[in-house]
């Protein structure tokens, strides 16, 4: 058997997590930069290759693997070859699933947030307590409770009401702003307004983060890709998210290993970079 290594770990409700965590949209082909490059990750990634992720993830130090529901029976196959990554799910209300939770919950799910695009969604909207029944249920089921987002104004206003949540999704990019908004920052509308990073976002994300006591995990730190060019950059992108964020919070990366062995390459940024965050 294959030894295991260690990664640095902070709190998560009762647990204890790596502070890498393997993301899920290379696995399911959302590669946010292109239709091509959606179907080759989709095609590399069987359900074998998807295992041999999880196992090399878990090889590396990594704890956990934040998902979604269609990965559950994949997650099942890896408890019952060994495996013992826990798992987080994204999750929302669904009138024709109203018992979601539950089944997530007997499952093995250990933690749900509810999904980052609609919580912008009804924010923008004035309509963001109307996801408090669905929080509730996961409180009730007994899972650590979040909320994902890709805006720190949903994280300053969840803090300044005192939400009853443990844990915030927080994603460093605010990459679905509308056209208007994009106009007034930048004076015209990119060619694709939907997908639009702007250097000076993940400042502002960590400053909300750092405004909070509970744990944040941050994802998108590569751009969804746009900084994985050069291994410089993709390092450079680990050494900042570290020196931005607190020293409880974790982040979320996807991994793609056709090319290169990133499970390895990341848990190494981890270890040397994760004592930066004070």
């Amino acid at each position: 058997m294959v030894s295991k290594q260690s990664l640095p770990q902070v709190p998560f409700g009762p647990y204890a997590v790596s502070r890498l965590i393997l993301g899920d949209n290379p696995i399911h082909g959302g590669s946010h930069l292109s239709r091509f490059v959606d179907e080759r990750m989709r095609r590399f990634f069987s359900r074998r290759q998807v295992l041999k992720l999880l196992a090399e993830c878990e090889r590396q130090g990594v704890t956990m693997w934040q998902s979604n529901p269609p990965q559950l029976d994949t997650y099942a196959q890896h408890r019952r070859e060994g495996g013992s990554l826990q798992f987080i799910s994204l999750g929302h209300e669904d009138p024709d699933n109203p018992e979601g939770v539950i089944r997530l919950a007997e499952a093995g799910v250990i933690g749900i947030a509810h999904h980052g695009e609609l919580t912008d969604t009804l924010f923008k909207r004035g309509q963001l307590d109307t996801i408090r029944g669905f929080l509730c249920k996961v409180r009730d089921a007994g899972l650590v409770v979040g909320v994902s987002t890709h805006m720190p104004a949903v994280v300053d206003y969840l803090e300044s009401k005192g939400w009853d949540v443990d844990f915030y999704m927080t994603c460093l990019y605010e990459r679905h702003r509308s056209r208007e908004e994009l106009r007034s920052l930048l004076g015209h509308v990119p060619i694709r307004p939907g997908e639009v990073y702007l250097e000076d976002d993940p400042a502002r994300m960590f400053r909300a983060m750092r405004q909070t006591p509970k744990p944040c995990l941050a994802f998108k730190i590569l751009a969804a890709g746009r900084l994985c060019d050069r291994q410089e950059s993709v390092e450079q992108a680990f050494r900042d998210t570290f020196q931005g964020i607190k020293p409880t919070d974790a982040i979320i990366v996807g991994m793609y290993p056709e090319y290169e062995d990133q499970p390895a390459l990341n848990a190494d940024y981890v270890r040397r970079f994760s004592a930066l965050s004070g």
